[in-house]
C-alpha cells in the first residue's frame, strides 16, 4: 500500500502526523490497543501519539511503518515532527505543556519556569552555564519566556502551582530580582490566572522530597506525569503510576499554605526583598 504524501514540516507536524497515524490504523482495522500490543505500549499511548500530545520517536515509527505498510512514512516525518531545540528529556514534556487545560506543579528550591521573569531566569541559566557565552545564555532566556506565554491567555490552561519556600527564600540574581518575580507571581494570583500555595518549612518531611511533580490534563487524552531532576526527566502515562504521581501532588498541597496565606507570604517577601531586609 502507498504511503500518503510527506508532511510539510511547517504546518503544524506533530498534529498532522498524528492524524494520520490515525487514518492508517483505521484503514487497518485496528484499535489502539490493537497496534499498542505489538509496540508493547498501551493503547493511552497510541491515542497520545495520535492526538499530538506524544512524540513519535523513530524506532516506535519504524515499527508503525511494519505493521501499517505504510513504506516508511512515518519514521521519515517523525524526524520533522520531533524538531525542538529543546533535550529530548525535556522537549517531550514542554510539547504536552502546550496542549494541557490543565497544569499542577510542584517544584523544589526555585521558581518555576513558567512563572520566571527575564532577569530570574537569566541569572538562573548564567548559574547553569558560569562559562556559557552569553549568546547561549540569550537562546536560553528566550527559550523560557516563550514558554510562559500560555498564561497570556486569560483561562486556559489552568495552572495549580506550589511554590517551595526554599525557591522564593534562595536569592536568584539579586534582591531586585527576586522582589521583580516574586510581584509578577502575585499579580498572576491576585487576578485569578493561577492558583498559588506555598510549601513552608515548617511542613516538614514531604511526599516529593528530591524531586519536581508536573502534572498535566487534557481534554481528548488521557493525563501525563513528568518527574525532573538535574539534566534528567521523564514522561509518564501509565494510569497507575500517574494516579501515584497525583496523590503525591494531593499530599504537598494538602500541606501548603492555604492560597490567601500562600499570597500574603509571597507578597511580604517581595517587600522584604525591595527593602534589603530578606535574608539568604
Amino acid at each position: 500500500m502507498p504511503g500518503p504524501k510527506d508532511l510539510d514540516p511547517s504546518t503544524s507536524p506533530r498534529a498532522l502526523l498524528g492524524a494520520e497515524l490515525r487514518h492508517a490504523r483505521e484503514n487497518a482495522g485496528l484499535s489502539q490497543r490493537e497496534l499498542g500490543e505489538p509496540l508493547f505500549v498501551s493503547a493511552s499511548f497510541i491515542g497520545q501519539l495520535e492526538s499530538g500530545t506524544r512524540r513519535m520517536l523513530p524506532d516506535i515509527a519504524r515499527r508503525i511503518d511494519e505493521i501499517l505498510g505504510t513504506n516508511g512514512f512515518f519514521e521519515r516525518n517523525c524526524k520533522a515532527a520531533n524538531k525542538s531545540k529543546y533535550p529530548d528529556h525535556f522537549a517531550e514534556a514542554l510539547e504536552a505543556e502546550t496542549l494541557a487545560t490543565k497544569i499542577q506543579q510542584y517544584v523544589p528550591g526555585m521558581i518555576p519556569g513558567l512563572l520566571q521573569t527575564e532577569a530570574y531566569a537569566r541569572a538562573l541559566f548564567r548559574a547553569y552555564r558560569p562559562t556559557g557565552p552569553e549568546e547561549t545564555i540569550d537562546e536560553l532566556t528566550a527559550a523560557r519566556l516563550a514558554r510562559t506565554r500560555i498564561l497570556d491567555d486569560p483561562t486556559e490552561p489552568m495552572l495549580w502551582t506550589v511554590l517551595d519556600e526554599a525557591g522564593i527564600r534562595r536569592p536568584v540574581g539579586n534582591a531586585l530580582v527576586m522582589a521583580e518575580n516574586l510581584c509578577h507571581i502575585a499579580a498572576l494570583a491576585r487576578r485569578r490566572r493561577i492558583i498559588l500555595q506555598v510549601l513552608p518549612f515548617s511542613a516538614g518531611a514531604i511526599a516529593a522530597i528530591g524531586g519536581g511533580i508536573k502534572l498535566m490534563h487534557f481534554p481528548d487524552a488521557p493525563p501525563l506525569a513528568y518527574i525532573d531532576g538535574v539534566g534528567t526527566g521523564q514522561l509518564l502515562d501509565d494510569p497507575a503510576t500517574v494516579a501515584r504521581h497525583e496523590l503525591t501532588y494531593d499530599l504537598l498541597r494538602a500541606n501548603a499554605l492555604p492560597p490567601e496565606a500562600s499570597l500574603a507570604l509571597i507578597e511580604s517577601t517581595a517587600e522584604d526583598y525591595a527593602h534589603g531586609d530578606q535574608q539568604p
